[in-house]
C-alpha cells in the first residue's frame, strides 16, 4: 500500500490474478497458502481442491493421481490437504507499491473483477469535476487568462472555458506525469515540468493540484464553484 496519498488516484494498475491454494497440515498448525508448482499449472481446479499434496517454501504439488518426480518430492516434504483454490487479485498503486485487492473462487470471476476495475475506457477514472475552492482567486484568474488567450505548449495542458457555465476546465497532456512517462513522451522529468510552471508564474496552489492530477493520469479536470469538494485535497483559505 502506498504511503503517499493522492486524492485523484482511483483503482489500481497492472491488475492480475494468481491462483493460490489454501492448505491445511497437522492438527494444530495454521493453514498456508501456496501456488501450484509450474509443472502442474495445467491441472483444473476440480483436480486440485480437496486433494492431498506436498508443499515446500514456494510451491505445492498434488500427489493423488499425479506422477511427482523424486527430485521435486525431495524439495516438497510436508504433507497437506488442499482445502480451497483461490484466485487472488493483485495490483500496484500508482507509485508501484504492490496491493492485494481481493480474492475470488474461479478464474472467470477473477477476470470479471479485473475487467470492472480496469476502467479501460477511461470514462470513470480520468475526468473530474471539483470545487473551485481548491484553488485561490489568483489561480482562477490565471487559468481564465490561459483559457482566453493560449496556453503555452510546454505546460502540457490546455485550459478552456465551459460554455454557458462559469466553470473552467483543463485538458492534461502526456499523462501520467511521472518521470518515466514524461521522459519517454516529452524528454523531460516531472521536476522540469513543475519548474516550467513556476517559471511562467503559475500560483503554487494550482501547480500542486495539477501535479497530483497529472500523476494520477487524469485527462480532464474541471473547476466549478458549484462542484463538490474532493476529500483529501486541501482547500485554499479565502
Amino acid at each position: 500500500m502506498s504511503e503517499f496519498h493522492n486524492p485523484f488516484v482511483r483503482g489500481y494498475r497492472n491488475l492480475r490474478f494468481v491462483r493460490t491454494l489454501l492448505i491445511t497440515w497437522e492438527d494444530d498448525s495454521p493453514p498456508v497458502w501456496r501456488p501450484l508448482h509450474p509443472c502442474q499449472a495445467h491441472l483444473p481446479d476440480d483436480e486440485v481442491a480437496r486433494f492431498p499434496c506436498l508443499f515446500g517454501a514456494d510451491y505445492a504439488l498434488i500427489t493423488e493421481g499425479q506422477d511427482v518426480p523424486p527430485e521435486l518430492e525431495a524439495q516438497h516434504q510436508t504433507d497437506g490437504i488442499v482445502r480451497s483454490v483461490v484466485y487472488a487479485i493483485e495490483g500496484q498503486d500508482f507509485d508501484g507499491q504492490p496491493a492485494h485487492v481481493g480474492d475470488t473462487y474461479s478464474e472467470e470471476a477473477a477476470r470479471e473483477v479485473i475487467q470492472r476495475l480496469g476502467f479501460e475506457t477511461g470514462v470513470y477514472s480520468r475526468c473530474w469535476e471539483i470545487s473551485a475552492q481548491h484553488i485561490s482567486i489568483e489561480a482562477w484568474h490565471y487559468l481564465a487568462n490561459l483559457a482566453d488567450l493560449a496556453t503555452p505548449s510546454a505546460f502540457l495542458f490546455i485550459a478552456f472555458r465551459v460554455p454557458y457555465s462559469p466553470a473552467i476546465g483543463v485538458k492534461l497532456i502526456s499523462t501520467p506525469w511521472t518521470d518515466k512517462n514524461l521522459q519517454h513522451s516529452e524528454g523531460i522529468s516531472a521536476g522540469q515540468l513543475r519548474q516550467e510552471h513556476r517559471n511562467k508564474g503559475m500560483p503554487d496552489d494550482l501547480a500542486n493540484v495539477l501535479e497530483l492530477a497529472g500523476q494520477a493520469d487524469v485527462r480532464i479536470l474541471i473547476f466549478d464553484g458549484d462542484a463538490p469538494l474532493l476529500p483529501g485535497l486541501p482547500l485554499v483559505e479565502s
